[in-house]
């Protein structure tokens, strides 16, 4: 389908986020702009601290938008909502979030944690139908119905991660923020919890923004990749097409990082280094451009034109 017929579910606009520490300020996110569709799955990708979970928190609102906006099925969610606005916005839009110890409560059984949230929006008929619920998403997550009276500090990583699945999936959320869901977890482990993800996608035309580092494993699960850098972003495409055509040089850095199963071949890979002052924008100013193909790439005019030529380099 071409995404023009496709369904905006959550445009981001001109996005910047503002941190501030006394008269000093840090610009976590610099004029962020991207859509996802509704049904798909859009990663952010970027090395540590280049904003990735900084605009998934300003989407649920914990982080405050300094400039832009984010609107999300038609309604404009960031700034000041009413109580009701808001208890919406946080049913439809869940979080998975990066460390499965941190965000669970330690005091709380496993019950609790996954019935919370069901609790809070009164998304049951009486307590038969709550337990039910829960002990359907226990089941669906790969846990055992034993363990919901235990607490989270008797879990591995990766059961900790389930149930933090489990906690955002019951709510029968439209959309859910995964932030590196897996990047605590063995690598064995991995592919369980992001085939996971998929079944419950398919089963329940969920819509994921997944944020990872790791772009061997957004490949595997992406419809489309954002990469960003230092909060600017450099490069948006659908996955195969990123990989196959990456003009950015910071996007062929990040793919000439991903690990090669061959020794050989491992021992032997030139690592690419990316270098901003690579750029001249001292006579020509960036932005990001559409190539064609729903390819986006941030560069200078001249810089365009040549990205231009490599990725249609056979239609000359």
């Amino acid at each position: 389908m071409d995404n023009n017929e496709k369904k905006v579910l959550l445009s981001v606009r001109n996005l910047d986020v503002v941190f501030k520490a006394g008269k000093s300020k840090f610009k976590a996110v610099d004029n962020v702009s991207f859509d996802i569709f509704k049904g798909e799955t859009l990663s952010l990708v970027g090395e540590s601290g280049s904003g990735k979970t900084t605009i998934g928190r300003a989407i649920v609102r914990i982080n405050p938008c300094s400039n832009g906006e984010i609107i999300y099925d038609g309604k404009r969610i960031s700034g000041k909502l009413s109580r009701k606005e808001d208890r919406e916005v946080v049913r439809k839009i869940q979080m998975i979030f990066q460390d499965p110890s941190a965000s669970l409560n330690e005091r709380a059984t496993i019950e609790y944690i996954i019935s919370e949230g069901l609790l809070n929006f009164k998304l049951f008929k009486d307590k038969k139908d709550r337990i039910k619920k829960v002990e359907k998403i226990t089941k669906d997550v790969g846990l055992l119905p034993e363990h919901l009276t235990r607490y989270p500090h008797e879990f591995s990583g990766g059961q900790r991660q389930r149930v933090g699945i489990a906690r955002s999936v019951v709510m029968e959320p439209e959309f859910i923020i995964a932030d590196e869901p897996i990047s605590a977890l063995d690598v064995s482990i991995r592919a369980q919890v992001l085939n996971l993800l998929k079944k419950f996608q398919k089963e329940k035309g969920l819509t994921y923004l997944f944020i990872a580092h790791d772009l061997s494993i957004v490949r595997f699960i992406s419809d489309r990749i954002v990469v960003i850098y230092r909060g600017k972003i450099m490069e948006i495409a659908e996955s195969e097409e990123l990989f196959a055509f990456p003009l950015h040089p910071y996007t062929k850095s990040l793919i000439s990082a991903i690990p090669v199963p061959d020794p050989a071949i491992e021992k032997n890979k030139k690592l690419m280094v990316y270098d901003p002052s690579m750029h001249d924008y001292s006579t020509e100013q960036p932005e990001l451009t559409d190539l064609g193909n729903g390819h986006f790439v941030f560069g200078s005019p001249s810089e365009i034109e040549e990205y231009k030529k490599i990725r249609f380099a056979d239609k000359q």
